[in-house]
Parts: structure tokens; sequence; C-alpha cells
């Protein structure tokens, strides 16, 4: 059996972090499904900004769309949303056979909006309705301006994929975000089963500390820090809160595994897959890592609670004079400057693109 197909008999689901034209025009994404238990889809503007500079496959739609389109940004959307509905369709089967649990694919929000609350319930609502087809998510970070953006959006019916979370404390504000949400529509008399991840970045966690702690506890921050994460997220669906929602029609909101690609070459390039194993939740890998997996990834079971593991482990890197909660910080506030980054160079990409060819023809 497949190493994918293990992980997904322990209850998890494998998600591919990746989108191009290609993958859709040349079959890869469909064997990636049939493969590779691949049931699900995430992107960030580094992935388009890349997918878009480095082929000629959006050219031809630049170059149309261009001449009506209004601005970078609106013209940067339609195309996503273009290769999105096509990956949307290919996991329509496994949308509706797991009753909307599984088969997403998500798309993000401006990066230029992660502090301003207001504008991005708005951009939500704008691509949710563009989007067009049912199992969108939309990318909202959990910033603190972000927070009451995902509690709005979530009341308005708008399936949220949380992203740029790193620590306990970030992951369980969202969690409280998208059920004050819930209870929202609860009081309203409205549908409370609105679907939404938590996506929990790994890797960044064990970068960042390279070579400021003892050699014994190389690669080991991210999987402690995961471990308390899955613990508090196990206490969080199990509180009479969210039972009581639950009994109301509620969906959990689950808990997602991001940016799990191994970066240390000495490192093996399946460790935090490998490490994360655990029933209800979603890892989601860039499309080496994914491939690695299939072929000699090495699943531990399933992640444990309650060993205190995590706690030695995360009071050893204190011991060391890691600051986890004041790192936690650095890397939300790192992770969206550097999408803000991306973002930027792919609208600076678009423009280049879109005079380019309006010169050439």
């Amino acid at each position: 059996m497949k190493p994918t197909r293990t992980l997904q008999d322990l209850g998890q689901s494998l998600w591919l972090d990746n989108i191009t034209r290609a993958l859709l025009t040349s079959g890869t994404l469909q064997r990636y499904i049939d493969g590779l238990s691949v049931t699900g889809l995430t992107s960030n503007p580094t992935i388009f900004d890349h997918a878009i500079k480095n082929s000629s496959d959006y050219d031809e739609d630049i170059a149309r769309k261009a001449r009506s389109t209004k601005s970078r940004e609106s013209l940067f959307f339609d195309l996503a949303l273009g290769d999105l509905a096509r990956a949307a369709e290919l996991f329509r089967s496994t949308y509706q056979r797991t009753d909307r649990v599984d088969g997403w694919v998500s798309l993000e929000v401006s990066p230029l909006l992660a502090h301003d609350t207001a504008r991005t319930v708005a951009a939500a609502r704008e691509l949710h309705s563009r989007g067009g087809v049912p199992n969108l998510f939309v990318k909202i970070p959990g910033t603190k301006e972000g927070l009451p953006a995902i509690e709005a959006a979530i009341f308005a019916g708008i399936p949220i994929n949380v992203t740029l979370l790193f620590s306990r404390e970030q992951y369980l504000a969202a969690a409280d975000a998208f059920l004050r949400g819930v209870e929202r529509r609860i009081e309203a008399g409205l549908n409370p089963a609105i679907a939404s991840v938590a996506s929990v970045f790994i890797s960044r966690w064990d970068v960042a500390v390279s070579g400021r702690s003892p050699s014994e506890l190389s690669n080991r921050l991210g999987i402690a820090v995961a471990q308390r994460i899955y613990e508090g997220y196990r206490e969080f669906l199990a509180s009479r809160r969210f039972l009581r929602a639950a009994n109301a029609g509620a969906r959990a909101q689950r808990l997602l595994w991001a940016s799990t690609g191994t970066k240390d070459p000495k490192a093996s390039d399946t460790l935090y897959v490998d490490a994360l194993a655990a029933p209800f939740t979603v890892n989601t890998m860039p499309e080496g890592t994914l491939k690695a997996v299939g072929d000699h990834g090495k699943p531990a079971g399933v992640l444990a609670t309650g060993t205190g593991d995590s706690g030695r482990v995360l009071a050893s890197f204190a011991k060391a004079g890691i600051d986890v909660d004041a790192l936690a910080s650095q890397l939300q506030d790192e992770g969206a400057a550097s999408f803000v980054k991306s973002w930027n160079e792919l609208m600076s990409c678009i423009e280049f693109k879109s005079t380019t060819i309006r010169k050439a023809n």
C-alpha cells in the first residue's frame, strides 16, 4: 500500500499545495488524485506568481482579458478562478461523496488587506460569488484584524480557509472566530453548517531557529508546536460550546497542516508528513513532497496527545533562549509580509506581460 493511502486510511486528507495551468492540461493533477490519494488543493500568491511568471500558459488569456479588464488584480483573479474552477471540478466527486467535508480548492484574498477587516470581508464576498463553484474556500489570514473578518465571513455563509496560523494561541483565536460566526447563524435561524479549515504553518518554525539552538533540537520545534496545537484542537472539538453548536447542525473546522515541505537538506524530505498523521486533519504539501511521500514516506502512526512530549521539547527551546510566543507573532508578521511581496511581484508580472503582449500585437 502506498504511504499516501496509509495516511488516508489513518483519517488524514492529502491536498496539493500548488496549481499551474500545466498541472490541469497535462492530466497531472488527475494522476495525483488517482494514484496519490489527493483530495484537495491550496494556492497562494507565491504559487500563482511562479506559475504565471515561469510559463507562457497564461499569455493568451492575459492578452484577451487585458483589453477589457480594469485592473491587474481583477485580471489575476480571472486567471486564478479559471484554473481553480477546473481543479474544483476534478474534486467534485470527492466533495459530494464526503458531503462537503473534503474536495476543496482555496484562493486567497489580496494580502494587501491582511490588516483591513472591512475590505477583507468585502473581498471574500466578491470572490465567493465570482468563483461560481461550491467547493471553493476563500483564504483569510488569522491576523488580529483578520479574526473579525473570519467571523463576519462565516456568518455570511462563506467557506473560509484561515491561513497564516503558527501557534496554539493563534489557532484557538481563529477557531473562536469561526465558532462565533456559526453561533450568530444559529441565533439568526440560518443553516450553521459552513465549512472551514484552519491552516497551521509548520516548517517555518525550524527555519527560524536554525543555528540558534542545540543540534539535538534540530527540526523538532515545528513538530512540537504542531503536537501542542493538535491537543488544543481535540480539546476544542470536545468542548461544551462546540458540542452545543454541533447539536444545532454546525460542522467542525478542520485543522490543516501547511508548509510541510522540508527545508533542511540534511533532514528527511517527508519529515513533517510522516510525523503529523492525525485523523480529521488535512496535510497540504508541495508537489515534490507529495511525490516523495508517495515513493518512500513512512507515517509513524497517529500523532500522539497527552504524552507531554511537546511540553518537554518546548521547555528545552525555552532553556536555549527561544521565546516561542514572541516567535509565533514574528512568524505571522513575516508570513503576511512575504505574501504581500509575492503579491506585488505577481501584479508586476501581469502588468509586464500585458504591456509586452499589447505591444507585440
